[in-house]
């Protein structure tokens, strides 16, 4: 129900306001009520201390005459009778049935009151309220003999709290409202960075993410959310760049091979032709096919790494296995490039992973290496373990890459057009496949290189916690 009330109260700032005022409002009326309370305390302990120093003065005074307490009639007795008079007590003996028997000052309007034990009292009506205070007389062997009771008005105490009680019920709405007014200006200059944050978002499209707040304010929370609220942006912008330009290059590199398969069938569907050619056409159609196929697994296995849904989880997994098996693989390429292709890999190298995106992670780096080697030239493939993990370095004897491609060199569709093109039959994919799949493991791809030297690639991948376990082994 009151998330209800809050929630129509409008904007933030006007809850702000709403909750400064109320619990301002509280904290005044509190306040007020404390010091009111606290007033009325201090005024009637004023008012006890004078009526006990009246009774005091009031019996130096007394007498005796007919077997009764009385007041002395001297010179004396009259000037304090008359102090206690002007200061407003009235004094009065009574009797211990409560009958007045002599006293001082107005003391016939102060009303009868009967004591059982030296006391304080307030009694009278709202309007003639007097405070009262009575002490025993004895006759000195412990006998009483009546009473002697000062009291004084309460009157001009009551006027007293009735001025300040209206001077805080005055000015109680007038200190709410200018805190209402502060505290809305205040929230309004606060929250003007979010106002600008909201009309910055409403303008930002998927087309135009060049938008910024452009904070200039002092480092606090709202200056703190505006500068994430940038940052955020700037990686929006740098993610939709880099999705529009893999669709575009997606695209492009689908549409070469389509492209070949379509002016291929439609030549060969020109006029006939020979068996022998009917079948070097299909076979030229197989590669593009091949191709197709290699772009679409790589294209599905970069869009399952970046949503997080690659199947599977990582194992316990011989490193020394995969890389052999890598070697192997490749042999049948070097020796057809007349590239010598030499392994120093020790066994028992034991990685958490998957065997399958492991042998794809290498394959790719040794297709690589010797795709780009010249002939005669040399890839190594290199395994160290250490402790926290296991480094794998490929290396080749080939052109080397330009400093200015280094830094690009893993996105997608990017390659180095001075030696590695289009004509090696790849898509600009591989290097970024194996870097997010090194990624997924955990692990790190990086690249060093120089022109003319040759080029190295480094894999580190984290080692499995010690203790017993299966090895994950594809045969």
């Amino acid at each position: 129900m009151h998330r209800r009330f809050w929630s129509k109260l409008g904007t933030l700032r006007v809850r702000l306001t709403a909750w400064y005022v109320l619990l301002l409002s509280l904290t005044l009326i509190l306040s007020g009520g404390y010091l009111y309370f606290q007033t009325q305390h201090s005024l009637l302990a004023q008012v006890d201390s004078g009526l006990q120093l009246a009774a005091t003065q009031a019996t130096i005074n007394l007498d005796e005459e007919n077997g009764r307490p009385t007041f002395q009639n001297t010179e004396v007795s009259r000037n304090t009778a008359l102090q206690l008079g002007q200061s407003g007590f009235a004094v009065r003996v009574i009797s211990p049935d409560g009958a007045v028997w002599d006293g001082i000052g107005d003391f016939a309007s102060v009303p009868v009151w009967l004591p059982q034990t030296t006391a304080f009292a307030t009694i009278g009506a709202a309007e003639n309220r007097w405070r009262i205070y009575s002490q025993p007389i004895d006759s000195g062997n412990g006998r009483l003999v009546g009473w002697l009771q000062a009291a004084q008005s309460l009157g001009p105490m009551q006027e007293t709290l009735e001025r300040l009680l209206r001077q805080i019920l005055l000015g109680l709405p007038l200190v709410v409202l200018i805190a209402g007014l502060s505290g809305f200006f205040l929230a309004s200059r606060a929250l003007r960075p979010i106002d600008r944050m909201t009309r910055t978002a409403q303008a930002i499209s998927a087309s135009d993410l060049a938008l910024r707040i452009g904070y200039q304010g002092p480092a606090d929370e709202v200056g703190r959310l505006a500068t994430t609220f940038d940052h955020m942006l700037d990686r929006l912008q740098s993610a939709f760049e880099r999705e529009r330009r893999f669709t575009a290059d997606a695209s492009h590199e689908l549409r070469t091979p389509l492209t070949t398969l379509k002016g291929r069938i439609g030549v060969t569907l020109d006029r006939p032709r020979t068996r022998g050619a009917y079948e070097d056409t299909l076979r030229s159609l197989e590669q593009e096919v091949d191709r197709l196929i290699r772009l679409s697994n790589d294209l599905l296995l970069l869009a399952r790494l970046d949503q997080g849904q690659l199947r599977g989880k990582p194992v316990p997994v011989d490193l020394s296995d995969v890389l052999e098996t890598v070697v192997g693989q490749m042999q049948p390429l070097a020796d057809e490039k007349d590239v010598t292709l030499s392994s120093e890999i020790p066994q028992g190298l034991l990685v958490d992973g998957d065997w399958d995106h492991l042998i794809r992670l290498f394959l790719n780096l040794l297709d690589n290496a010797v795709k780009y080697t010249p002939r005669a030239g040399r890839v190594t493939v290199q395994a160290e373990g250490h402790d926290t993990e296991v480094c794998v370095s490929i290396s080749d004897t080939g052109p080397g890459i330009a400093p200015e491609h280094m830094a690009h060199l893993f996105e997608r569709f990017y390659r180095v057009e001075t030696a590695r093109s289009r004509d090696t039959g790849g898509a600009g994919l591989g290097l970024a496949v194996a870097y997010e799949i090194a990624r997924w493991h955990g692990g790190v791809l990086e690249v060093q290189s120089k022109p003319g030297e040759g080029t190295t690639f480094q894999v580190r991948l984290p080692v499995p916690p010690r203790g017993g376990y299966l090895l994950a082994r594809k045969e």
